[in-house]
């Protein structure tokens, strides 16, 4: 029988393996953690019967995912649940931007900037479905719907300063600028509109849910059909060299770039492997989990119905503050990603305590503490926050790491989205996955279409092996 081992076990890696067994290939998944899953997990983290996701949290990309929707997973648990509003920026003057799953409701709350919102996100949204075959694989690729993709794509190699002004109001601009942050990137650069855009597109389509008992939900379901399909997961098996690899006829990596070339030392040919090694890291996150009796005290009651809030004032000091972190300056007021899943969740909270999560966009490997810093941002905006903390645990870039190489210096979306790793991936070429080895593939977040629990590149990866294994066979 044809044989595959896949290393990591994150949801790229799960993805992979998934693929590659309803082709009929026997896979066993080696992770080096106690359980599957990388950054999709969830635990009980500061009180019992309260929930908080490990890393990933909101999924406008997974719940439309191409691959993931394919598989049948509510019938292995995986359910999705939405918040009223998908997303809050608040303003100083206790206004606040809020992005509906609907355009029509978001372009309403924008005053003179609705009809320009309507113009940016209408029609990708509506055909976003066309879209994410295209979307979700490398860019160098021929679309299959050329036309429609050029429309979509064009506005995408924008600066995200360049597209923010397509609004008028600050609450369009920092809306727009809140989302296009993910990128972790100084927002002048180009193609940083490109992720807010993106995110911004499928959650018009699909919204911003959580999976229904945390991310970790996500991972129970595709290892349980992996299970199913006849594949192995072997957890806490640390693979660090190319001799402890089992035969296998296809091996793939759920691996940053840099850990694969350690990994494989001398077997990784050398073009490969001095791109690897001068694959370039985002900036990092510094998280802090809190336990907050009655929630967040917001002054604008609006966003205390947003699953996902974020904390970056006007777009200009989102901007100011994305530079600093690139250039390795800690600021003042970070860029500060909240998350209440509960309120589309309800069953992560502990009676009238409710788990609130939060990130800090950081510099690369920081090591200094941020919790005050979180805090007060938090604050900012809903004064009487800190009153409320009965619990709270804070997790630094050093920490991310230590879990799970893929994160180096706190880096939880695998690489700088820089245009030539967002474009290329790790290297340039246009096979991003495979590694120069025959039968050898990555599949982590480093390759297209990048960071997110939508399983796509390992179901490109995967894709890629199936193609040589059947060459092989011919």
């Amino acid at each position: 029988m044809t044989t595959a081992t896949v290393v990591g076990g994150g949801p790229n890696g799960l993805a992979a393996a998934v693929a590659l067994a309803l082709a009929g290939v026997s896979v066993t998944v080696l992770d080096a953690a106690d359980e599957p899953g990388g950054g999709a997990r969830s635990g009980e983290s500061l009180l019992p019967g309260l929930l908080h996701d490990h890393c990933s949290a909101f999924h406008p990309m997974a719940v439309g995912s191409p691959f993931l929707t394919g598989l049948g997973l509510d019938t292995y648990g995986l359910s999705w649940r939405w918040p009223e509003i998908d997303c809050a920026h608040p303003l100083d003057s206790g206004e606040a931007g809020l992005l509906y799953r609907s355009v029509e409701d978001t372009a309403a709350g924008l005053g003179r900037d609705g009809a320009r919102w309507r113009l940016a996100f209408g029609r990708p949204s509506a055909g976003y479905d066309k879209l994410a075959g295209d979307i979700m694989r490398p860019l160098l690729r021929a679309p299959s719907h050329p036309l429609a993709m050029a429309r979509f794509g064009l506005p995408t190699l924008l600066p995200g300063s360049a597209f923010a002004r397509l609004f008028a109001t600050e609450k369009g601009r920092a809306l727009f600028g809140g989302v296009a942050a993910h990128a972790f990137r100084p927002l002048h650069q180009p193609l940083t509109s490109a992720i807010g855009v993106g995110i911004i597109t499928a959650g018009h389509r699909w919204g911003w849910p959580v999976a229904a008992g945390g991310s970790g939900s996500i991972t129970a379901a595709l290892a349980a059909l992996l299970t199913d399909l006849g594949g192995k997961i072997e957890t806490g098996t640390r693979v660090t060299t190319a001799s402890q690899l089992p035969a296998a006829d296809v091996t793939l990596f759920d691996l940053a770039p840099e850990v694969a070339a350690d990994l494989l030392g001398d077997k990784l040919p050398a073009r490969v492997a001095r791109a690897f090694r001068r694959f370039r890291r985002a900036p990092g996150a510094f998280k802090v989990d809190f336990a907050v009796e009655g929630g967040v005290p917001w002054v604008n009651p609006q966003v205390g119905r947003a699953g996902t809030v974020h904390l970056g004032g006007s777009y200009a000091e989102i901007g100011a503050t994305e530079r600093e972190i690139s250039t390795g300056r800690m600021p003042e007021r970070p860029f500060v990603l909240v998350g209440q899943q509960y309120l589309a969740d309800p069953q992560r909270s502990a009676g009238n305590v409710h788990p609130v999560y939060s990130y800090a966009h950081v510099p690369h490997g920081y090591d200094g503490d941020v919790t005050e810093a979180i805090i007060a941002q938090i604050e900012r905006f809903a004064p009487g926050f800190r009153e409320r903390i009965v619990g709270q645990a804070s997790y630094s870039p050093a920490f991310f790491a230590a879990a799970n190489p893929n994160f180096a210096g706190g880096d939880i979306i695998t690489g700088a989205k820089d245009v030539r790793q967002l474009v290329f991936g790790p290297r340039a070429t246009l096979s991003p996955y495979h590694l120069g080895i025959p039968g050898m593939y990555l599949c982590s977040a480093a390759t297209p279409p990048g960071p997110g629990v939508h399983g796509m590149c390992g179901a490109n990866a995967a894709a890629e092996a199936l193609r040589y294994l059947h060459r092989e066979e011919g």
